[in-house]
C-alpha cells in the first residue's frame, strides 16, 4: 500500500508544482487578475502563495515534513478560495459557473490536504517518504 499512498503523493504534489511555476512565471497577469478581484498588493500575493505551493509540494512530493507541507498549502488556500473564487458575488452565469467549479475544486484540494496532514500524524509516518512529520500525534 506504500506505493498508493507515493503515487497518492506525487499526483497531489503536481497540481502545487505546476501552480507554483504559474505564479512565478506568469505573476504579472495574475497579479492583475487578482487585482480585479480586489485584492490588496495583489503582486507580492501571487509571488507569497506560488512560494508556499513550490516549498508545500516538494514537501509532499519528496516526504519531507510531508504534514507542514500540507497544512502550509492548505492554510494558503483557505482565503484564496474565498478571495478569488466567490460565486456568491458574480452576477454573470458562466462567470459564476466558471468561480464556483474552481470554489469546489479548492475545497475538494484543501480537504484532501487536512486529510494527508492528519493521516501522517496519526500513524507518525510518511510511506516512502525522507523524514516522518514534523509536528507529534495530534
Amino acid at each position: 500500500m506504500d506505493i498508493v499512498f507515493l503515487v497518492g503523493r506525487v499526483l497531489l504534489a503536481v497540481i502545487f508544482l505546476l501552480s507554483a511555476v504559474g505564479h512565478i512565471t506568469q505573476r504579472k497577469g495574475m497579479a492583475q487578475y487578482a487585482a480585479s478581484k480586489g485584492i490588496p498588493a495583489a503582486e507580492a500575493g501571487v509571488v507569497l502563495s506560488g512560494l508556499v505551493f513550490a516549498l508545500g509540494g516538494l514537501s509532499i512530493l519528496l516526504g519531507i515534513w510531508t504534514d507542514l507541507g500540507a497544512l502550509l498549502i492548505a492554510l494558503t488556500l483557505i482565503p484564496v478560495t474565498l478571495m478569488m473564487h466567490a460565486h456568491w458575488k458574480e452576477t454573470d452565469a458562466q462567470a459564476k459557473q466558471g468561480e464556483q467549479i474552481h470554489f469546489n475544486k479548492n475545497l475538494a484540494l484543501i480537504g484532501g490536504l487536512l486529510i494527508l496532514f492528519y493521516f501522517v500524524n496519526q500513524t507518525q509516518d510518511i510511506p516512502a517518504g525522507i523524514t516522518g512529520p514534523l509536528f507529534g500525534k495530534w
